[in-house]
């Protein structure tokens, strides 16, 4: 009689040893193999692909040290918070160290390294160091992309004709792109070449925007033997007369359609007509895993003369709906076949060839505008941009999607809304279980 029990004791005893023995080789292949999923709307228990990107540059140990007190009255627990913070960056680098140091108890160590505020970190790599007074992905990524440059890169950009200003506040001035430069590592120099002799030897890319009046011949000279010596150049082009860097376009082949790019699905999207839309890239280090909208305000179309010893690479076509109109529309815009070009059209062109035993590179972009205050928040104009001047500074494994804000998740609810949840958990729930509970006691009694 007693064999039952016992066949059934053997029985869950197994299944117990069996269930144990599963536990622990999950438990072993889990150590082995960690994996997590962020489900939170704004991954914020995960960091961005641009920072991880960022992260895998950068060799060597990162030291972050935080001058903070222990408790705050709005935000709690500042060692736990942090703690939380820079494990997300130490799940992807697991050399980066965190020192926490006590600002009131500790004002000497305060000093020493110029500490203002409560809550501010010191970041430091490979012999550099910056400040970060505000912890968040974005701010600390950015710190360690400017890290990342291997060296301080001079970019000078050419003035003293009506250009647009890399430090300009002006709407059609470029000073949201040139911070961004400057976030990144570049030092940025205005050159004046009716001053300087040439342009300077240590100088890492010359950018040239639309001049507003006529260069003298000696300075497209010195343009001149700068592009002879394989200097690298940006050159934002607007559909306006060259002035005088005519010399330019044909010392590099290129062939400047007249009129602006008219694309029809602009006016799809609520933006004029005027404005080239880029969507598609053809594959460059420039445009390697680029996938955001980009936006061309009153663009001109580039073409080129084919040239054994330029290698060209065409990085935004534009329209292929559109044209290239000599006329501005009024209204809704129609393609007229007598004068204007029907498209896709070139509005972005990247050039090299080897010359005195190095890679000469050079970028031509057929709007001055995309990166204008007034446009430069357009989609991924400025990550454009940023890409551009990496591959130009020869620093394509920076190239990389720029860190952007996460959105606020913050919900906020109205007081009927909060009496709703409220009821629904502290009432309605326990009595929709109770009466649950009270059906199956029914039918078992039945």
């Amino acid at each position: 009689m007693k064999f039952p029990q016992t066949k059934r004791l053997i029985r869950n005893l197994a299944f117990t040893a069996l269930l144990l023995a599963a536990v622990v080789t999950l438990y072993q292949l889990a150590a082995q193999q960690p994996a997590q999923w962020d489900m939170t709307q704004n991954a914020s228990n995960s960091l961005a692909d641009s920072s991880v990107n960022v992260l895998n540059q950068l060799q060597g140990e990162i030291k972050l040290t935080m001058y903070v007190t222990g408790q705050d009255a709005n935000l709690g627990d500042m060692h736990r918070l942090t703690r939380d913070f820079v494990a997300l960056y130490q799940r992807y680098k697991p050399d980066i160290s965190l020192t926490f140091i006590d600002p009131v108890k500790q004002p000497e160590e305060a000093r020493k390294v110029n500490i203002h505020a409560n809550g501010e970190m010191l970041v430091e790599y490979d012999g550099k160091r910056e400040h970060l007074t505000i912890l968040n992905e974005q701010a600390l990524t950015s710190v360690l992309l400017r890290m990342a440059h291997a060296k301080n890169q001079l970019l000078m950009y050419l003035e003293g004709h009506g250009e647009r200003n890399l430090e300009g506040i002006a709407n059609h001035d470029l000073g949201e792109f040139g911070k961004r430069l400057q976030q990144n590592g570049f030092r940025l120099n205005s050159l004046n070449l009716t001053l300087a002799q040439e342009v300077p030897n240590n100088t890492s890319m010359l950018i040239i925007t639309q001049p507003q009046i006529d260069l003298l011949q000696g300075e497209i000279d010195k343009l001149m033997h700068y592009i002879d010596s394989g200097g690298n150049l940006l050159w934002l082009v607007d559909a306006e007369p060259l002035y005088g860097l005519e010399r330019l376009a044909e010392k590099l082949d290129i062939i400047f359609t007249p009129g602006i790019v008219i694309d029809p699905v602009a006016v799809q999207m609520n933006i004029p007509a005027t404005w080239a839309l880029g969507a598609s890239y053809p594959p460059h280090a420039i445009t390697q895993n680029f996938n955001l909208n980009t936006v061309f305000p009153f663009a001109r179309a580039i073409d080129w003369e084919e040239n054994t010893a330029w290698q060209h690479t065409m990085l935004v076509e534009a329209a292929p709906r559109g044209w290239i109109s000599r006329d501005i529309p009024q209204g809704k815009p129609h393609f007229n076949e007598s004068h204007d070009i029907p498209g896709p059209a070139t509005i972005a062109l990247a050039l090299q060839r080897n010359i005195n035993d190095r890679e000469q590179r050079i970028v031509i972009v057929g709007s001055g505008s995309f990166l204008a205050n007034t446009y430069s928040g357009n989609g991924g104009n400025i990550d454009l941009g940023i890409n551009i001047t990496n591959w130009l500074g020869n620093e394509e494994r920076l190239i990389t999607i720029q860190p952007r804000a996460v959105r606020d998740g913050a919900i906020t609810l109205s007081k009927i809304h909060l009496a709703l949840i409220s009821g629904s958990f502290l009432i309605a729930i326990p009595l929709l279980l109770m009466l649950v509970g009270a059906t199956v006691w029914w039918r078992r009694r039945r």
